[in-house]
């Protein structure tokens, strides 16, 4: 089963075409490297009657605020292990965006590695 890299953090609203562009700079860079996907989603519907939790609480999103969520696919963990150690390596990913002054707050980011418990594609 395939491996997953999860993670949903809050976006300025004023800042999605910026970190569009940041996310489409290093997915390529992942894909490169042998990522299977790479995909960054923003947030629509959010607010969901039936839940306990939403995203938004989730990362503490202001009124002015988005939520990220993506997730990287590879083939196992040590294939993640891999592709990551490649990655961080590159040169590249340094252009994709000031991580000095970052379009969103690393400290309001959750992340975590997941193992594919069910995979069903059309």
């Amino acid at each position: 089963m395939s491996y997953v890299d999860g993670y949903i953090l809050p976006l300025p609203a004023e800042n999605v075409e910026a970190y569009r562009a940041m996310a489409q700079c290093a997915g390529q860079i992942w894909i490169e490297h042998g990522a299977l996907s790479y995909r960054e989603c923003l947030g629509d519907d959010l607010n969901s009657e039936w839940a306990s939790d939403s995203f938004p609480k989730a990362v503490n999103a202001s009124a002015n605020e988005k939520v990220i969520f993506a997730f990287i696919e590879f083939e196992s963990r040590e294939h993640r292990d891999e592709v990551n150690a490649k990655v961080y390596e590159d040169p590249r990913l340094e252009e994709c965006g000031d991580m000095e002054d970052p379009p969103f707050d690393f400290k309001r980011m959750a992340y975590g590695g997941f193992q594919v418990l069910v995979n069903l594609r059309k």
